[in-house]
């Protein structure tokens, strides 16, 4: 008898192929489409449909490639979830200033859960999504093409929720993907990458994020002068390393966003000298291994197609890794993931909860 997939179906290229490679392997596909969000019940100000209408579009899409496969395509609505498991946690973590990655909580609590478990009720002895990795008896590991691997977004689940799950694209190039797109005329086979934030896609950021967060205006403060040096739209609207959009006008220095103050309502800005964006350690907490190794040496991502960094690993609790860097890292970012590696596998990761340089914690951060 068959077996019985259960694939993520996106309307983009990727899960397209996925489902193809799935079927010409010779499982039962089933295909399933999910909608995260709702413009107009979660209260964000748009102006016209060019908000709403992707979502539409990508099941528009999602259709005619089933219909092309061959593959019945379920629908369903996960908006309150995201809102709640997901949605949430990205403002509160914009509140204390920091700067979240909602990507892997959706991956966490939406993709890899729910999603996992509708799969089910549709008889799914497996779940298949088009990301860009590879799994083997539980264990994470990084897809062929390094470009597009997408581990780091993955780092926040567990073992169990990656057993009965296959990436069928994890070892192929995006370009061989979209080859297989046109050779079997998927009508996505072309169709541009969605960006921006996890299943909301593009927005402008600040306009977005003032549907949710009300504007505090604040001083920009040089942290070499301590001068105020401009006026900045609300700490929620920078990151660290931030270079562009910062607010200072008039400045033809390179600058870049190095800290706030949450408590007093600063962003400090670095000019020219980008020493400050520096640092040599860093505490992650919130820390999940997907794998049952525990290296004291390994190697880390600070940020999505971030560069690999030799670390040490040293063990505080449970729940927390000082994660020392063999040299400095560049910007790296309290809320955002520090994501551990041992070779290609990917054994899970933290939240960056402090950042530290010459054994100080880093007072601008």
């Amino acid at each position: 008898m068959k077996k019985t997939v259960v694939v993520g179906m996106s309307g983009g290229v990727d899960s397209a192929v996925a489902a193809y490679l799935l079927k010409k392997e010779g499982y039962n596909v089933i295909a399933l489409f999910m909608r995260n969000w709702d413009s107009t019940l979660n209260g964000e100000d748009y102006q016209n449909d060019d908000i709403i209408c992707p979502q539409e579009r990508d099941y528009n899409d999602a259709k005619k490639v089933c219909e092309t496969l061959d593959v019945p395509l379920h629908r369903v609505d996960f908006i309150k979830e995201y809102w709640d498991y997901v949605f949430k946690y990205f403002l509160d973590e914009l509140k204390k200033g920091r700067t979240p990655n909602p990507d892997l909580l959706c991956n966490k609590y939406i993709k890899f859960d729910l999603f996992k478990k509708e799969a089910s009720k549709l008889g799914a002895d497996y779940m298949a999504t088009g990301h860009y990795a590879r799994v083997s008896d539980g264990r994470l590991f990084r897809a062929v093409d390094s470009n597009k691997d997408q581990t780091y977004f993955l780092a926040d689940i567990t073992s169990e929720q990656l057993k009965d799950v296959i990436f069928p694209i994890g070892h192929l190039t995006k370009p061989e993907v979209r080859r297989i797109a046109e050779e079997q005329n998927l009508i996505v086979a072309d169709k541009k990458d969605s960006t921006g934030i996890c299943f909301i896609g593009e927005r402008n950021y600040q306009k977005f994020v003032k549907n949710y967060l009300k504007e505090n205006k604040g001083d920009i403060i040089d942290v070499k002068t301590k001068e105020v040096i401009g006026t900045h739209t609300g700490l929620m609207n920078y990151t660290i390393g931030q270079r562009r959009n910062v607010g200072i006008s008039g400045n033809a220095e390179r600058h870049f966003v190095c800290g706030k103050d949450v408590k007093n309502n600063i962003l400090y800005v670095t000019i020219g000298d980008e020493e400050y964006l520096y640092s040599d350690e860093c505490i992650i907490d919130n820390v999940n291994f997907i794998s049952k190794k525990r290296p004291t040496s390994c190697t880390a991502k600070f940020r999505y197609r971030g560069e690999d960094i030799p670390v040490i690993l040293e063990y505080l609790n449970d729940n927390e890794i000082r994660v020392k860097y063999s040299g400095k890292a560049k910007s790296v970012t309290p809320g955002q993931a520090c994501v551990l590696y041992l070779d290609e596998e990917c054994l899970g990761c933290g939240f960056i909860k402090e950042v530290y340089k010459n054994n100080e914690r880093l007072w601008y951060l």
